[in-house]
């Protein structure tokens, strides 16, 4: 069933780059702040306390560029990151369950659904200005609100 979610998982996004154009950074980062990623895991990506609880540091994550697809798409079963792709959790389901499987467990609904080619883009994003980074610095600040924003200032 793993194996299912991956390959259909694949065939989905494989399809986002043959129905549409490939979105960029700039994209990224936008569908970053449309989806609300900055609600719980900050502008920064460093995670914290939010109002869906404690989110995990897209700084510090170990997964891949596909499994930050997945979740984006999916959602995290038993916790509050939400789903993006409507379609995630039809009757095929996601991580080798389909929601009567899920039950409990299966994610909430974001409010904002994405379309295949903005998920891949802000994964996208995430892992090029956040996975592995570390701290974030002035340059994230500025990279990330502009060089005169007032949230740059504590940054030196």
């Amino acid at each position: 069933m793993k194996n299912f979610s991956l390959v259909l998982t694949a065939a989905i996004m494989a399809s986002a780059f043959l129905a549409g154009p490939v979105l960029g950074a700039d994209q990224g980062k936008a569908i970053y702040e449309k989806a609300n990623c900055v609600g719980c895991h900050k502008w920064h990506g460093g995670g914290g306390g939010g109002y869906g609880g404690a989110a995990l540091s897209l700084r510090d994550t170990r997964m891949d560029r596909d499994q930050l697809i997945e979740v984006v798409r999916c959602g995290r079963p038993g916790t509050r990151m939400p789903f993006h792709d409507r379609h995630s959790w039809s009757s095929e389901g996601c991580y080798g369950m389909n929601p009567k499987e899920a039950g409990v467990e299966q994610p909430p609904q974001a409010a904002e659904f994405l379309s295949p080619e903005e998920i891949v883009a802000v994964s996208d994003y995430v892992t090029a200005n956040m996975k592995g980074k570390g701290k974030p610095d002035r340059a994230d600040c500025v990279a990330f609100w502009g060089e005169e924003a007032k949230q740059c200032r504590s940054y030196k």
